[in-house]
């Protein structure tokens, strides 16, 4: 009788064990949402770390690469974080490296990174994941001046941006279509804010101020000074249109700034956009393009920049490729062109 008890109760236990082994215990944390495949907390097959580079603190950049590791994080297994950087020439030979997995970039400076021309000793391997907002370039100057083209900067002293952040690459090219080189005038080197005080105490007469619209240093001299903005010639944008993917036009409307009572034709210089490494896997990068995109709003709370995040401009060409990765969530959500 006591051999037929033990007996029984082996056989319990053996099917207990074999049902808690078998059906295991679920993980809260890998599940995914029911609600049309959205990606929750803990997706798997992604790396413990992912790192995006942006730019030294205090810049658009650096904002914007923040506001997208934290939206990021909140979705995907990765734990996400930004990493300050000298800028976009910095990020581009760290995706070279391995040391980052994205940045945040200026597309005009990636076009000529995965050249291997300018200043660039090599081909990059750096591809698009999305691009985001445009940067509209402005040569600003005092309304009293007698600048009135492109062709009155000759002799003159230009800001053209911080010395070694790779403003060359989108400024040379406008230059040149208007028949200028950096020997026609005196450049004159400083951050946004410096070149708005340099313009505001004469120690420059022509500012070159770029970002989205409005600009904060555009608004700024326009609130304090009376300004005008130097015309592109159409001639030239024309050219710059055809012989680079980066440039676009862009318009200003009247009433943006102080003063301004017309429409302004100005130009893209190269949109802020997302890269990556061509090595970085594409399972990777197609989980942090759809948890970016599909989350685009809580990116649009933290910076209006967000606002880029959408079906026409991510996937706007700039004149590099896209990353596989990205091109397979575009292509399934029908926004790829």
């Amino acid at each position: 009788m006591i051999n037929t008890i033990h007996s029984r109760i082996t056989k319990i236990a053996l099917v207990l064990l074999i049902f808690w082994f078998g059906c295991g215990k679920s993980d809260p944390e890998n599940s995914s949402s029911p609600e049309s495949g959205q990606m929750t907390k803990k997706q798997t097959s992604m790396p413990k770390f992912l790192t995006i580079g942006t730019a030294p603190p205090g810049g658009t950049f650096f904002v914007v690469g923040s506001a997208i590791a934290d939206v990021a994080d909140n979705y995907l297994a990765s734990t996400v974080s930004a990493e300050s950087t000298k800028g976009t020439q910095e990020n581009i030979r760290l995706l070279g490296k391995g040391d980052i997995d994205f940045a945040i970039a200026n597309a005009a400076i990636s076009y000529f990174a995965v050249r291997g021309e300018g200043d660039w000793e090599k081909p990059y391997d750096v591809q698009s994941v999305m691009t985001l907002a445009p940067n509209v370039g402005l040569f600003v100057t005092k309304k009293s001046s007698q600048i009135n083209s492109m062709a009155d900067l000759k002799g003159k002293r230009v800001t053209v941006g911080p010395e070694g952040a790779g403003f060359g690459y989108f400024l040379r090219p406008i230059f040149e279509a208007h028949g200028l080189t950096y020997n026609d005038f005196k450049p004159v080197y400083g951050n946004y804010n410096a070149s708005v005080d340099m313009l505001t105490d004469n120690s420059a007469q022509v500012a070159f101020l770029g970002g989205a619209v409005p600009n904060p240093a555009v608004v700024r001299v326009a609130s304090s000074h009376s300004v005008k903005f130097v015309p592109f010639d159409i001639s030239a944008t024309k050219q710059l249109f055809q012989d680079y993917a980066f440039f676009m036009p862009a318009t200003i409307p009247a009433d943006t700034y102080k003063n301004q009572d017309l429409d302004f034709s100005s130009m893209n210089v190269g949109s802020m956009h997302l890269i990556t490494s061509i090595n970085v896997d594409d399972s990777i990068v197609y989980q942090f393009t759809k948890s970016l995109y599909e989350h685009r709003m809580d990116v649009v709370e933290k910076h209006p920049v967000g606002k880029a995040i959408n079906p026409k401009n991510v996937v706007k060409n700039t004149g590099i490729s896209f990353h596989e990765g990205a091109i397979k969530y575009y292509k399934e959500i029908g926004i790829w062109p």
